[in-house]
């Protein structure tokens, strides 16, 4: 098998492992340009197509998932696939998505006039959490506390729209991370600069407008557990609360041992993997007042570097593995092996 791969050198990109593994087990590939106008001709002579794209970047945005699904219909194998990425960092597709397949998602609301979403409003219990459908590490969430907020949000998202980038809770997010010691005052002056001169999202996307998505909040959460699928095997994480806040996703304050991890969060995780027939997914769950995990949002991308201090991986039997390991390396040798 010969593998095509388009290369980002940053720190959270997927290819630098995938390259290094390529290297060192010795097979076949070429770094190629996603962007280049003749890509589908440039991986004519390749069996697969890898590509960790990114939401955070435009121009991935623009149009990564319909070269993935483009190459995957001529029969080019690709990472991610069609099941695995269609709704990624869209958390309007992900609530149908997992409502369909009964997967115990957060309750979640979803509303496209204004008046049917008043109607609700006034009709439900508070607090909510209002969601942009995009955004990670708890980017554009926020938790709403009285009717008279969420009538106001809604009607803002709906009618006039709601900024994609958030200036304000990103110059907060990177004090925080300055006081926790995880940040560089780089960050704060960047996140400040950004008021001022926008980033390339903030001018490509504007606005996310016509929609208003809530879920229900599941009180008493003071961390959240994040398991990562890639075929058989899931790895996870938990991360605690932000200090004063509710969103765990993005904290930074990660514990990694396994007397952390819930295993039935795993169980879940493995169930919900195969019913949606995805290569790589990365389940987010809090519990509700009864003990079950209850998933808030999923996604194939992540950094991986957050999760190299895990000492070992459950198998599809919830089998304990102790041990390093390489995940990246399980996508590249799922995908070589893979029927389609």
């Amino acid at each position: 098998m010969k593998i095509a791969i388009h290369h980002t050198a940053a720190d959270w990109s997927f290819s630098n492992y995938w390259v290094e593994y390529c290297r060192s087990q010795k097979i076949d590939y070429k770094i190629v340009n996603a962007y280049d106008s003749d890509i589908v001709e440039q991986v004519q002579d390749c069996d697969a197509f890898m590509w960790h794209h990114n939401h955070m970047i435009h121009k991935d945005r623009l149009f990564a998932k319909a070269l993935l699904f483009s190459l995957e219909t001529a029969g080019i194998k690709v990472f991610p696939n069609f099941y695995t990425g269609w709704h990624f960092d869209d958390k309007l597709g992900q609530k149908y998505l997992l409502e369909s397949i009964g997967a115990p998602l957060v309750p979640s609301h979803a509303f496209f006039d204004f008046d049917t979403a008043r109607k609700w409003i006034e009709e439900t219990t508070f607090p909510k959490v209002f969601k942009l459908r995009g955004g990670s590490g708890s980017t554009n969430v926020m938790l709403v506390k009285t009717r008279k907020d969420a009538l106001k949000l809604a009607r803002k998202a709906i009618k006039r729209g709601i900024p994609i980038y958030n200036k304000r809770g990103a110059l907060k997010e990177a004090f925080r991370r300055y006081r926790m010691g995880v940040g560089h005052i780089v960050e704060i002056l960047k996140a400040m600069a950004h008021f001022v001169l926008p980033t390339p999202l903030q001018r490509a996307s504007g606005k996310d407008v016509g929609y208003a998505y809530f879920q229900d909040f599941i009180p008493d959460n003071r961390f959240d557990i994040r398991i990562i699928v890639i075929g058989d095997k899931a790895y996870g994480i938990q991360r605690e609360v932000r200090t004063g806040d509710f969103r765990a996703s993005g904290s930074g304050m990660i514990h990694y041992d396994r007397k952390y991890i819930n295993e039935q969060c795993v169980k879940v995780a493995f169930e919900v993997s195969e019913k949606l027939q995805s290569q790589c997914t990365g389940f987010d769950f809090v519990f509700d007042q009864s003990g079950t995990p209850l998933i808030v949002e999923i996604g194939y991308g992540f950094v991986q570097q957050a999760y190299e201090a895990c000492p070992g991986y459950w198998d599809r039997n919830i089998c304990w593995h102790e041990g390093k390991f390489n995940p990246m390396g399980w996508i590249v040798e799922n995908l070589k092996k893979s029927d389609k």
